[in-house]
Formats: structure tokens, sequence, C-alpha cells
């Protein structure tokens, strides 16, 4: 299984490519958050639990939670995949709208979990775990909030759940559902790396009903959230005005480079202000292409006319726009 932004793996790839790499293979914003000093006690100090709160209480009211208690803070959404699977008792099926970030089919099979992967929404509630990407990467697919709604109703009345992750949802037109899931039968998944730019501080929420928030927080632990982290995030959540400068700034350059591609003649079939999404036979050439000219891009090995293109950095546009111009 291979994922984006591993350059070790793309200079064995491309051993001849011109350094430094420009990595385009994520879906991570180029800018990130322009944070204050981070004190030196955050360093120092196990996280105090008060700051935990704190954040959650921003997070709320960010991600338009019911209430701080519907939110857990953990480091990084990936680790909260298994966690959130292992917590349907007596499941057997898992449901995953395909095709998708592969860690959530991983994840219910940790779980011993039966995983279907389908691109039939309508397929989806015949199990007992549900996931949907909204919007999906890598294709931008976005589903209806009333869809997802009556499918989060249909779980909970059977005693399953449906995960939704809005891990791109800060610069998506999708409604998020994350206000619904004092419900029940529902897990929102939010990433902060992605749209401030800051993946390596490895930070995400889960939002749902109270009771299976504090399962997850028992399982992850105390101090599941680093002193820098929260630091960070509760800046960065609560900054409404760099927010809307940022996703203004992201779709002007998601609109440059769906231009770029165009030209290239690439047209640009899906993703989000994040990524750039093509299906088209030439992929695996472009994919190679740019990588001589050390330019890591993703590629899917079991769908081999897919592509997806992350959004260059401020100092990265000449290289990518020589390369684009130079494919043939």
């Amino acid at each position: 299984m291979t994922h984006g932004g591993n350059l070790s793996r793309a200079r064995a790839l491309f051993p001849q490519a011109p350094e430094p790499w420009i990595d385009l293979s994520t879906g991570i914003s180029p800018y990130s958050y322009p944070h204050s000093a981070i004190p030196a006690n955050a360093f120092a100090r196990l996280p105090e639990p008060d700051a935990v709160r704190r954040l959650k209480e921003i997070a709320a009211e960010a991600y338009g939670a019911p209430s701080a208690a519907h939110v857990v803070a953990a480091p990084g959404t990936q680790i909260l995949l298994p966690i959130i699977a292992g917590l349907c008792q007596g499941a057997r099926s898992a449901a995953i709208l395909s095709p998708t970030y592969a860690e959530h089919a991983r994840a219910a099979r940790l779980a011993g979990l039966a995983v279907l992967e389908t691109g039939d929404l309508a397929e989806l509630a015949a199990a007992d775990l549900v996931v949907v990407v909204n919007p999906n990467n890598p294709t931008g697919r976005v589903i209806p909030r009333y869809d997802l709604l009556e499918l989060a109703g249909r779980m909970r009345t059977k005693g399953g759940l449906l995960v939704v992750d809005e891990a791109f949802n800060d610069v998506s037109a999708a409604d998020s559902v994350a206000d619904a899931a004092g419900d029940g039968g529902l897990v929102v998944l939010r990433s902060f790396g992605k749209f401030y730019g800051m993946a390596g501080l490895r930070l995400g929420f889960a939002i749902t009903h109270p009771a299976l928030a504090a399962q997850v927080e028992t399982r992850l632990g105390p101090w599941a959230v680093s002193g820098p982290a929260l630091h960070i995030a509760r800046e960065a959540l609560s900054d409404t005005a760099w927010q809307a400068a940022t996703r203004q700034r992201l779709a002007e350059d998601a609109a440059g480079l769906d231009h770029l591609l165009a030209a290239a003649g690439l047209p640009v079939c899906g993703g989000t202000s994040l990524f750039r999404f093509i299906r088209d036979a030439r992929a695996r050439s472009l994919f190679r292409h740019f990588g001589e000219r050390g330019i890591i891009t993703r590629r899917f090995e079991e769908r081999p006319d897919d592509l997806r293109i992350g959004l260059p950095g401020p100092g990265d546009w000449v290289r990518v726009e020589e390369a684009a111009w130079t494919f043939e």
C-alpha cells in the first residue's frame, strides 16, 4: 500500500531527478498557519486537561458540533479509524463508498469485519459499519447532506454506525453533518493538518454522541494531543479571518492549476481546492514525466488512469508549468 508524501520512494523511482523535490502527492495546503511562538512549557509539561477542554470547545464551534462533549481530540484522524471500527459491538460487516482513502478499508479489516468497497450509495446500508468520505479523496465526489442524514438514521435504527470523513470539508461546498452527531449512529471525522498546512502536527477530531466520544477517549488514553498542538490549534480554529482568506487563496490556486493542466491537454474531472483529480489514459505517462523532473504526484496502482495532483507552493509554480508545457 502506498500513500502520498513519500519522498524516499520518489527518489528511488527517479534517482536522476533534480532536487529539491516538489511534492504534489498529498492534499496538504502549501500555506501553513502562522501561529504565535509556542511557549516553552508546552514542551516541558504534560498537557493540562483544561487546555484539552478548551480546544474541544473551540473545535465544537468551528466545526458545528452540538457541544464540546461531542468532540474527541486525537493525534490525527488516522489513529481514530481502527478505534472507531472496533467500537461497533457485534458488527460483522463494513461497507465503504469507493474508490476512496484506502485506510478505512484496512482499519475495518483489522477490526475483523468483512469489507465491501462499492461505488453504489444504495448498497451501503446493509452493512454494520458504513464509511463515506465527503468530499471524497481523490475524486472530490460530494454526497448531499440529506442522503447522509437518511443513511445515518437507518444505521442508528439498527444499531450500526455511519462514519463520515470530512477531512477536506474546510475547503468544500459540501454541507457538514457534524451538527447531527448528537442523534447517534454517526461519527464525523475532521482533519486539522490538511487545511492548516500542518500535517506533521498530527491532530484530528471525531465528532459523535457523547457516550461514544467517551469510549473513544478512554481508548486513546491521557495526553493524546501534544502541548504544541493544543497551542496552535486553539489559535488556528478561532482565526476566521485567516480561514476565509486562505479558502479564497486555495480556490484561486486550484483554478490556476486547472488552467495549466488544461493547456497541456489534461482536463481536470474532480478534486477539491487542495488537490485536483485527473482520469486519463496518459496518467502513468504524466506521473513519469513529472517524476523525472523532480515533481511527485499521487498515482494509484489499482487504477492506472487516475492521478491526483496537489497544489504547488508559492515558489514551485515555474517548475510545474515547465513540466506541464513539455508533456506530450
